[in-house]
């Protein structure tokens, strides 16, 4: 733990695999938290993901430093008890297992209480602890299906999005869900236990769709690269690639059509305001690709940049791991590892300016921390560890 961290003094018991759950331990370990990352021996599945960095899993990497790693056969008889003495030092608990699974195991939440009673239970699971579909499995790709999601993704078919959309969204509403516990307990000494389903964060992210479609019976389908309420805003060609230009707004349209040298546009019916440049848009995004496409990124840049007009380049993954900004704003860490050497890890995206998270350990090889957690966390001497690991318990 570090001195001066928002969480320094909270331990958090990691029971999760995959992406949500660990994610959410690992911002909580980035904000100063302890961690316990508890998995089977051999490793979580996850740890047989590509790609591979000296036979080490990249995707556990990336979520799951500043932890302790330490191993447990949760079917093994000894490892109830393990389990158990881990919740009494655990001020708070994430797991995400299909409903159901922690009170198959004889540790619900209920059981928690009586262990600790203040506990925070984090449970992030697909649907939910309610519902009809609560028991169901699901993996973010089915999220991004049965939000509809899918459907408004893309120009074709339904389309998934290029990364995990839906088990981040679940992760961070996790693990804020775990901060607004952890506060009322401060302020009131009870727990709580927080239920997070994968598809309710990610249809909260849907945006307008979702309450256009309850209040005004208003569908749309899938949208491409443009904006769904203004324009121009979409992707347009340039001669050596692809930038993104937004001036949809009525302030931004007119500095866009004098940049352009265009500024009769401005004065036209058809693009006076936002619902006719909407319903004109084809016409509109002509006129800005004719100008686009004539000239190069850089040059499109520094005339939109003089103008004030929002603009990106579309950018490959190459570029952005090299980008002065990745690297002024520390998104992309050097972290030092005792046996796999220099690690490069997304760097942590909530800048505090009096208590900054730090990465503190790297991620964790399987069971890395075992005497640790079971020697000096639960104060077990080294024959009892020597005897729990020859049994196959941890």
């Amino acid at each position: 733990m570090t001195a001066n961290t928002p969480l320094d003094g909270i331990r958090v018991l990691d029971l999760s695999r995959f992406i949500a759950g660990p994610l959410c331990c690992q911002i909580l370990g980035d904000m100063g938290a302890e961690v316990v990352k508890v998995e089977r021996p051999g490793g979580e599945d996850a740890r047989k993901h590509a790609p591979f960095h000296r036979g080490q899993s990249v995707y556990t990497m990336i979520y799951n430093r500043n932890k302790h790693g330490a191993t447990l056969d949760t079917r093994h008889p000894a490892a109830r008890d393990l389990l158990e003495r881990l919740v009494r030092i655990s001020d708070v608990v994430v797991e995400n297992y299909r409903p159901g699974t922690m009170e198959r195991m004889g540790l619900g939440y209920e059981r928690l209480r009586e262990l600790r009673p203040d506990v925070v239970l984090v449970s992030i699971s697909g649907f939910g602890q309610s519902g009809p579909q609560s028991g169901r499995a699901l993996f973010d790709a089915i999220a991004q299906a049965t939000t509809g999601l899918m459907s408004v993704t893309g120009t074709g078919e339904p389309t998934l999005t290029g990364t995990y959309i839906a088990d981040y969204v679940a992760a961070y509403h996790g693990a804020m869900g775990a901060l607004l516990a952890l506060l009322h307990r401060e302020r009131t000494g009870e727990g709580q236990h927080v239920d997070v389903a994968s598809f309710d964060a990610l249809f909260a992210a849907l945006g307008t769709r979702p309450s256009a479609q309850a209040m005004l019976g208003e569908t749309r389908g899938r949208n491409g690269s443009r904006d769904l309420l203004t324009a121009p805003a979409n992707v347009f060609p340039a001669t050596d690639g692809f930038v993104y230009v937004h001036a949809g707004t009525d302030p931004l349209f007119p500095r866009l059509c004098a940049a352009m040298g265009r500024p009769e546009l401005a004065a036209d019916e058809r693009f006076r305001g936002v619902p006719a440049r909407m319903a004109h848009v084809e016409e509109l995004e002509k006129a800005v690709t004719e100008w686009t496409s004539t000239r190069s990124c850089d040059e499109i840049a520094e005339t939109l940049t003089a103008a004030g007009i929002p603009y990106g380049k579309v950018a490959e993954i190459p570029e952005v791991v090299e980008s002065p900004q990745v690297a002024a704003r520390d998104m992309l860490l050097d972290v030092e590892h005792p046996t796999l050497g220099t690690l490069k890890l997304p760097g942590i995206p909530i800048k505090l300016s009096g208590s900054p998270g730090a990465v503190r350990k790297p991620p964790p090889l399987v069971g890395e921390d075992n005497a640790y957690v079971y020697g000096e966390l639960l104060g077990l001497d080294e024959a009892e560890i020597d005897r729990l690991r020859t049994e196959g318990a941890i």
